[in-house]
């Protein structure tokens, strides 16, 4: 019988995790039926919204949330070991494969919930990991970005804001502004990343750092965070602006947005979209970014910030360092094979 090594959540953290709220848990995995296929994982993702699913509140996650007792999960990069009635499984051993079954060295799953690796399209099949999509789906698709436009992202050095700012440079906006928390941050968005200009979101008023850099306005918000910084883009926003909102970070990582007022009349007023969106509602945008994103990676014209950390029992940690904004981009958990 295989043993599959998982992290499980404890408990719901009340306040700032804790190494005590995982476990390192062994699982004897079941046989095989004709639709499942053996998957072990390479490397998987961490997101700060893992905070928010570890808290057990629903948020309308496809996934649902982490549950006491079992696996955590998440974005994963795996490859085929046993690809079970291969007729009907329609894939191979050696197969890499994407899934949501993070967190553990092994998986068994029915083969309908892996999602087959293009072979060459991406120089590292880690890098199919990287958030890009849910930033060229709230850029292209949701705000509607236009040559021209003056863009702000907000949580700019997370692993969606790395790429947002670089897309929606690639895609002709005018001049992009980003939001990070350190200094270390803000050079790698004006030295690498080709933001025209970062602040501190600490520095507040939040507004008024927004207005220095953007004296004339904003026609697009990327939001990841809420709260003050959404506030902030509703004041600077010229009539029409596109909000594409995807996370609010101040909330996930333990903060409150209640509190900050954004007037519903002055967004009537300047005629403003606000949307949320899931990129699992744009699946078929899929397609066209794996197009976009290897040509601008074999052209060199964008870069994806990544940290990884090696071995199951470091993802914990890892999460957690995430959570306190330690790493910029995206963070991947290797998962050495045994």
């Amino acid at each position: 019988m295989m043993i599959s090594t998982e992290i499980h959540l404890v408990r719901h953290p009340e306040g700032e995790p804790s190494l005590s709220d995982f476990r390192l848990v062994e699982t004897p995995l079941p046989p095989l039926r004709d639709d499942q296929v053996l998957v072990r994982n390479r490397c998987f993702a961490l997101a700060a919204v893992m905070r928010t699913l570890m808290s057990g509140a629903d948020i309308g996650m496809p996934l649902g949330t982490y549950r006491p007792g079992h696996a955590l999960f998440g974005s994963a990069l795996g490859e085929v070991v046993d690809a079970g009635d291969a007729g009907v499984t329609g894939l191979r051993a050696g197969d890499l494969v994407m899934h949501h079954y993070g967190w553990r060295d092994y998986v068994v799953e029915s083969a309908a919930r892996f999602r087959p690796v293009p072979a060459d399209t991406l120089p590292d099949p880690a890098l199919h990991l990287n958030q890009g999509l849910t930033a060229y789906t709230g850029l292209v698709r949701v705000a509607a970005i236009r040559p021209g436009d003056t863009v702000f992202v907000s949580g700019a050095a997370g692993a969606v804001g790395t790429m947002a700012g670089q897309i929606a440079r690639l895609k002709g906006a005018g001049r992009v502004i980003g939001s990070a928390g350190s200094a270390a941050k803000l050079g790698l968005l004006t030295d690498r990343l080709g933001y025209d200009a970062a602040f501190d979101y600490h520095d507040t008023p939040v507004a008024d750092r927004l207005r220095e850099a953007a004296p004339d306005g904003i026609d697009v918000y990327f939001d990841n965070v809420g709260g003050e910084q959404l506030a902030a883009a509703v004041e600077l926003a010229r009539p029409g602006a596109r909000f594409a909102l995807c996370g609010a970070l101040r909330d996930q990582l333990g903060g409150t947005s209640a509190a900050v007022a954004v007037d519903p009349v002055e967004m009537i007023g300047k005629r403003l979209t606000l949307a949320g969106f899931h990129v699992a509602d744009h699946r078929d945008l899929q397609g066209p970014w794996l197009e976009d994103f290897g040509g601008w990676l074999r052209d060199g014209l964008i870069e994806v910030p990544q940290t990884v950390v090696s071995g199951l029992q470091a993802a914990p940690g890892a999460l957690l360092s995430l959570l306190r904004g330690e790493y910029a981009g995206m963070v991947v958990v290797s998962v050495p094979e045994q």
